[in-house]
């Protein structure tokens, strides 16, 4: 049972860190809260669900251009709602309160063009899972796991082994310094919402193979993710990471002793726990008070 529960928090952990990674690099030289990036993630799996139904595109192209679209989703966001916003001076509760905004709209039209109906994009057969270790898991699920991996990989090597990388955490670390060194922050803010975008699309399309989808489908995972990010210390995309494993694996072990409507429960009982006892998270560096005698 225990083994089971492991694999399956594996599974679930791997997505919530897709989509808090995706979440953190937008957060992280932006410092807002993107809550539209939960009608991204539904939205990205719409559009695979387009691209591979109704346009019979073969299933690596269909879901490589629904990644491609939806990260053009979030440029386009960021382009015509918060850059303007930011250039107008507000804050960031006022851009966190757009992003709502764009939630609400982007589920609306999701719902409008596709139905409020469960729609499914699950194509391989129903087969008896392969035995590992006591736990059954099926080749879905193992490509689950391989691939959001890989993503991670992916990402963190652009993160921290290329030139864009490089101004991605520089715009991070410090963005008046960043502008001082002549760093474009705009294109960088375009950029992380680019990549973030299209991680969050891809989580999205991975989980449908073993679920079905729907418009609403994206807030509760978000709010997941963002868990996982401040469980992994807000600002530390590794955090995010190691966050988004740690949420699955405790959701999936919990109801090991508790009835499965916990799962959720046991999440906000973690994010309080650590909000009393280690609100920086455990990759978060605590902030120091100075005092200025004057």
């Amino acid at each position: 049972m225990f083994t089971q529960l492991f694999v399956n928090g594996i599974i679930a952990g791997s997505i919530y860190a897709l989509v808090a990674l995706g979440f953190s690099l937008i957060y992280n030289t932006t410092r807002f809260f993107h809550f539209a990036h939960a009608a991204v993630y539904t939205g990205g799996v719409y559009l695979a669900y387009f691209f591979r139904k109704e346009m019979a595109l073969p299933s690596l192209v269909a879901y490589t251009l629904a990644c491609a679209a939806a990260a053009l989703v979030g440029m386009i966001i960021e382009i015509i709602v918060y850059r303007p916003m930011r250039k107008k001076g507000s804050d960031g509760l006022s851009l966190l309160i757009a992003s709502l905004g764009v939630y609400i709209i982007l589920e609306n039209v999701i719902s409008l063009i596709w139905g409020s109906e469960t729609k499914t994009l699950r194509e391989a057969d129903i087969v008896e899972g392969i035995s590992l270790l006591g736990a059954r898991i099926t080749p879905t699920q193992i490509i689950i796991i391989i691939v959001s991996f890989a993503l991670v990989v992916l990402v963190s090597l652009v993160i921290w082994k290329s030139k864009a990388g490089v101004t991605l955490r520089a715009v991070s670390n410090d963005p008046e310094l960043a502008l001082v060194s002549g760093i474009e922050s705009e294109k960088v803010n375009l950029l992380s919402f680019g990549i973030g975008s299209a991680l969050a699309a891809a989580a999205s399309i991975l989980i449908s193979f073993e679920t079905n989808i729907t418009p609403t489908m994206g807030f509760p995972v978000l709010v997941l993710a963002v868990i996982a990010i401040v469980v992994g210390g807000i600002g530390s995309n590794l955090g995010a990471i190691l966050g988004g494993l740690l949420i699955g694996l405790a959701e999936n072990l919990g109801v090991w002793k508790l009835p499965s409507k916990w799962q959720d429960t046991i999440a906000f009982m973690i994010l309080i726990i650590f909000l009393f006892f280690r609100p920086q998270g455990f990759l978060g560096r605590r902030l120091k008070r100075v005092t200025v005698q004057v």
